[in-house]
């Protein structure tokens, strides 16, 4: 029957089996049968004998093999003899196949090998099981050759035929059996591997098996016909490979790689069901310069062995892209590996000669975490009554012993001298006459022997040797527990003895009977294709729970257990070091892709999330899209340290996220991703946003230093600059910059390097981010709480007026939409009017609002209110509702005792907050600051200056303002540009910005220590919407239009470049992230802006009722 087993090869040749169940290792029925490499399925193993022929072992099973030969005969009536054999010289054979093309007579049946055997002679398939039947015969009836044969015989009916059966029966069910040499072909040369795969390509329930392999010349070949009742195949074809090939390795499924003579590897490509052989090679670089040696494929990954043994993982493989991404390390020396249909990884240590396995893999930890050593003994040991400790018969088959990656031997410990036994090398050609010189025990010596023998000036003595992982030591008494310390690395230099005694140890049950145990062989050869393990069976299997748990109390003196015990030991050193391996993490899912070409379409795509961890991870994480467009398959994907930022949106009902990276925001053109399930939505956001933060090393909080920003919608915002962030030579441009997401929706937000952040939610709340404070208001009270807003959406109805009806919603053809936004260009009616994200939630019905300016009707904007909560680290500070805010700015090294924070009440009053700190960044009180008229913008600079712009367009200078003196005395009317009113201002060290009604950023001249109030105002850019200016005066704004995408609303981020202390104006802008979607389908424009400024930003919102992503404009605070 089919079953998950283990195959294995010694040095000697011998095969060897063992079931993933549990057992021993139990030698081939066939003693004289020596291998060299095989390659198993969970339906037969395939081997390469010593003498380059293919051997096949199929697994017994209660549903015999059976393979049906069948022919036809055909006959012709004539008025004389009526139907007989004697044909027209124009007909088929009397004998063919169904298609009358070829000749198949009954004796040209033969069996292809001695492994089959006849069942019964030929008989007539006539629907009666083989008996004759005495209606029909089994004849069918036509008018000519060739035709439609029917059941009936006709008056016209010149030419008949009927089916001859025939069974023959695979008889070497459970033994391995040479395959034969093709009939009619010259044999191939004589082989060096072999390797089968491909039962997982298709889903029809007949499995394929494709089996490859090399020749010594280095040619590769593939075996046809193999089918389930026909094992052993057809033929022998070569495929073209341009370079020589050493070793060749198969996935269940569509890959497939070969190792060159010269260290290369080559992927085949275009594998698939139809075209099992593929159609082309790509070459892939080898992990180092020594080059490959070995190569593993399993269903969707790959694993290599270098020439130095070392272990490798290829990265992004899949049959969309065979090929992968990249190679990392991972710990182990190894001579070869093998993949279990699971992509469960087997191995053969190169010091030791041991088989391991990787234990943890995964679906989604597909690298696992250590190498385990497998300690099943040999079968076939004689009992006795001697004081030796053996494992249970039918226990578990894997010891829980775990290697170190790095060292292959798990006997060798610094203090010990002992020799190690020779193991003979292995060459590719030969290495079985180099190996039987050194084996005294004859080929055909039963496994039972106590020890295969080696020549005695290698030999161990047996009162000198140390126990083996493989072979648990001996008890020193029979009343005390045995103890086995296991080094797992050899320690360089001199370790302290107390990590050498600090182990971690866990227990295997043993069988009370002991008997001798035979010590295993060096291993040459394993192959797990047919061992199906189960990530669920690791810990029945391996036991491992106990090696992950370092006890650091010392065990150097155990107590005594309660029964028979083999205790396996890890040294905390050696465990450490196993810790810091490079290991890979996936994430498999399904979501909707938006494809960016013609025809503009969502597309269901497989989206994998590859997470490397270890030093030695090069590219880093990488999101990976697989789809098929036009029958073929094709990926994209995106690194995730290249990703600058994950915006979510909603479009076409479906839960959506923008993924920006540097390329993609050039092109104005993010990566589209959407689910119908908002819980996948998160899953994968959340998963998406810590991969981006692990990749850069980002904590939980934001740092003091923090960028901070708001989007149109409301979404905040944060980017960590680095501290060359300014610097010429090292300078950041602005589409690499990355924004994350922190839990808050706010209208504007400001912060500075201390760490103390303000906001203004849309209902005119005040609140203060306690997430990055370090004193007692990060705790208590100051825990995250509940995040509430409420702001309200506006939309336009608009009629036309005609004489018979009057004002009607019947417009012309060249009217806006009768419901639309603002500006006429979008439409948005009652019903496709969204809330700007999954968070919002309506709170209110549409109603009419009358409180526009200048009055209205009935007839007039429509509006409703929309509520959004959301939990983080946010303190409420009542009860003033605000509408702008600003927070000194400040270098991250200065020292303050109180912060100085003002703001701009509802009403328009000017405020200034008292007892603001790093620790209570609240305050305590606000200060009431004396004004004429009612205010809309303020901010405070370096120095303590103060400038504010009233509404009706006045700026103003506050005078006196000082640390001790937080209010100032009075106002200085400062005079606005020509003919321009103000509407925002920003403050730097020694420089200030303002931007215009018309959008028109203006910078203040003259500014000197004894006259801070400037002399006057030069123009500097237009299509300005917000400024901010840092503490070191670096300019950031949002724009209103980018060069070179007209169609774009406002929302990118630009920093201003050149910017010195002899040039404080700058010389040219830098453009970031904030892009525009227009899709082509469409007949009017939907947009995504992205814009990030520092100071608080007043947008108004306009919602697209379009599929499309909404708007984005932001507050950025930039100050580090």
């Amino acid at each position: 029957m089919s079953g998950s087993q283990l195959w294995a090869v010694d040095v000697y040749g011998r095969g060897f089996s063992l079931w993933a169940a549990g057992g021993r290792w139990r030698r081939v029925a066939d003693l004289l049968l020596e291998l060299k490499r095989v390659t198993g399925s969970q339906h037969c193993c395939w081997g390469i004998g010593c003498d380059h022929q293919v051997y096949l072992h199929v697994y017994p099973s209660q549903v015999p093999i059976r393979h049906q030969e069948k022919t036809y005969e055909n006959q012709r009536w004539n008025p004389v003899d009526g139907y007989t054999d004697t044909l027209l010289p124009t007909d088929r054979w009397q004998w063919t196949d169904e298609s009358g093309l070829n000749p198949q007579p009954l004796h040209s049946f033969v069996l292809p090998s001695a492994n089959w055997e006849w069942e019964g002679d030929w008989y007539v398939d006539d629907e009666s099981c083989g008996r004759e039947s005495s209606e029909t015969g089994g004849w069918e009836y036509a008018v000519d050759f060739p035709a439609t044969f029917t059941k009936e015989k006709k008056w016209n009916s010149c030419v008949r035929r009927r089916r001859w059966l025939r069974y023959r029966r695979y008889k070497a069910l459970g033994s391995w059996a040479k395959v034969p040499l093709d009939r009619a072909r010259p044999p191939p040369e004589p082989f060096t591997d072999i390797s089968c795969g491909g039962w997982d390509m298709s889903d029809s329930p007949e499995k394929h098996i494709y089996l490859w392999a090399v020749s010594q010349q280095g040619k590769l070949w593939f075996r046809t016909g193999i089918r389930q009742q026909n094992p052993e195949g057809t033929c022998w074809e070569p495929i073209q490979v341009p370079q020589e090939v050493a070793q060749v390795s198969a996935g269940p499924k569509d890959l497939l790689w070969v190792v060159l003579w010269d260290g290369q590897l080559l992927a085949r490509t275009g594998i698939n069901k139809d075209c099992p052989k593929g159609s082309s090679w790509e070459l892939v670089q080898p992990p180092n310069q020594k080059g490959a040696v070995h190569v593993a494929v399993g269903l969707t990954v790959v694993w290599a062995v270098t020439k130095d043994n070392k272990v490798w993982f290829r990265r992004g493989v899949n049959s969309h892209n065979p090929t992968g991404s990249g190679w990392i390390s991972i710990g182990g020396e190894m001579l070869m590996l093998s993949m279990g249909p699971n992509d469960q990884v087997w191995g053969v240590g190169s010091d030791d000669r041991t088989v391991y396995f990787r234990h943890g893999v995964t679906a989604t930890e597909v690298t696992g975490r250590s190498w385990v050593a497998v300690s099943a003994q040999l079968d076939g040991s004689a009992s006795t009554n001697h004081s030796s400790v053996h494992v249970q018969s039918d226990a578990s088959v894997f010891a829980g012993e775990v290697t170190t990656p790095s060292q292959g031997s798990v006997l060798g410990c610094d203090d010990t001298d002992i020799p190690k036994p020779r193991v003979p090398k292995i060459t590719s050609d030969s290495f079985i006459s180099a190996l039987v010189s050194d084996r005294s025990a004859p080929a055909h010596d039963p496994p039972s022997v106590a020890h295969p023998s080696v020549p005695e000036d290698n030999q161990m003595k047996s009162q000198e040797s140390d126990s083996s992982v493989l072979s648990p030591s001996s008890l020193s008494d029979g009343s005390e527990t045995p103890w086995s310390n296991v080094d797992l690395e050899e320690m360089k230099g001199s370790v302290p003895s107390s990590t050498r005694s600090s182990v971690a140890t866990y227990p295997i049950e043993l069988q009370h009977n002991t008997v001798v145990q035979e010590e295993l062989p060096p291993w040459a050869w394993v192959t797990g294709g047919g061992c199906d393990i189960s990530s669920s069976s690791h810990v029945d299997l391996f036991n491992i729970s106990g090696a992950t748990q370092l006890k650091q109390s010392s065990l150097t003196h155990p107590q005594p257990l309660p029964q028979p015990h083999v205790v396996l030991s890890i040294t905390e050193g050696t465990y450490l070091k196993l810790l810091m391996c490079d290991s890979v993490r996936v994430t498999r899912g399904c979501m909707c892709w938006w494809r960016d070409w013609t025809p503009h379409q969502w597309e269901d795509v497989s989206v994998t999330l590859e997470q490397v961890t270890g030093a030695g991870a090069q590219t880093g994480d990488v999101l990976y899209l697989y789809y098929t467009h036009d029958q073929e398959k094709k990926y994209v994907y995106a690194v995730i340290k290249e990703v600058t930022a994950l915006v979510p949106v909603f479009r076409d009902s479906l839960y959506t996220m923008a993924v920006y990276t540097p390329e993609r925001t050039k092109q104005r053109c993010p990566i589209l991703l959407a689910t119908p399930s908002q819980q996948d939505f998160n899953t994968w956001l959340s998963l998406l946003n810590e991969s981006c933060c692990a990749s850069r090393g980002l904590g939980e909080h934001p740092s003091k230093q923090a960028m901070w920003a708001v989007t149109c919608k409301g979404d905040v915002m944060v980017h960590e600059p680095s501290p060359s962030l300014e610097a010429p030579a090292q300078y950041l441009p602005c589409e690499h910059m990355f924004w994350r997401q922190v839990p808050a929706h706010l209208l504007c937000v400001e912060s500075n390097s201390l760490g103390v952040v303000w906001g203004i939610a849309h209902d005119h709340t005040a609140w203060v981010y306690t997430g990055g404070s370090r004193g007692p208001s990060a705790q208590g009270k100051h825990a995250p709480c509940s995040i509430s807003d409420v702001r309200s959406v506006y939309i336009y109805e608009n009629q036309r007026w005609n004489p018979m009806t009057g004002y009607t919603d019947k417009g012309l053809p060249t009217d806006r939409y009768m419901w639309s936004d603002a500006s006429g260009l979008r439409e948005c009616t009652k019903d496709n009017t969204r809330p700007p994200s999954p968070q919002w939630t309506w709170v209110s019905d549409w109603a009419v609002d009358f409180g526009v300016p200048g009055g209205t009707d009935k007839e007039g904007w429509q509006l409703v209110h929309i509520f959004i909560s959301l939990t983080g680290p946010w303190q409420k500070v009542p009860p003033i509702a605000l509408t702008d805010v600003t927070v000194l700015p400040c270098l991250a090294q200065c020292s303050l005792e109180q912060v100085p924070v003002w703001a701009i009440s509802e009403k328009g009053d000017v405020l200034c907050r008292l007892g603001v700190t790093t620790n209570n960044p609240s305050g305590n009180s606000w200060l009431h600051v004396g004004t004429d008229q009612p205010f809309k913008s303020i901010c405070i600079g370096g120095g303590h200056q103060v400038w504010a712009i009233a509404r009706d367009g006045a700026v103003f200078y506050r005078g006196s303002v000082s640390a001790h003196n937080p209010a100032g005395e009075c106002w200085y009317h400062i005079p606005s540009p020509p003919k321009q009113t103000l509407r925002q201002v920003s403050v730097g060290r020694t420089s200030v910005y303002a931007v215009d009604e018309n959008s028109n950023l203006w910078y203040r001249q003259g500014l000197t220590p004894s006259y801070p109030q400037g002399s006057a105002w030069e123009l500097i850019s237009s299509n300005v919407c917000k400024v901010s200016v840092g503490p070191l005066d670096q300019v950031w704004i949002i724009a209103d239009k980018v060069p070179g995408y007209p169609s774009e609303s406002s929302g990118t981020v630009c920093h201003r470049l050149g910017v010195k202390p002899m040039q404080p104006k700058g010389l040219s802008w830098d453009f970031g992230i904030g892009v525009n979607i227009v899709p082509t389908y469409h007949h009017h424009h939907h947009h995504l802006h992205h814009a990030l400024l520092h100071f608080p930003v007043c947008c108004s919102l306009h919602p697209s009722c379009s599929p499309c992503p909404v708007p984005f404009q932001t507050n950025v605070t930039i100050y580090f």
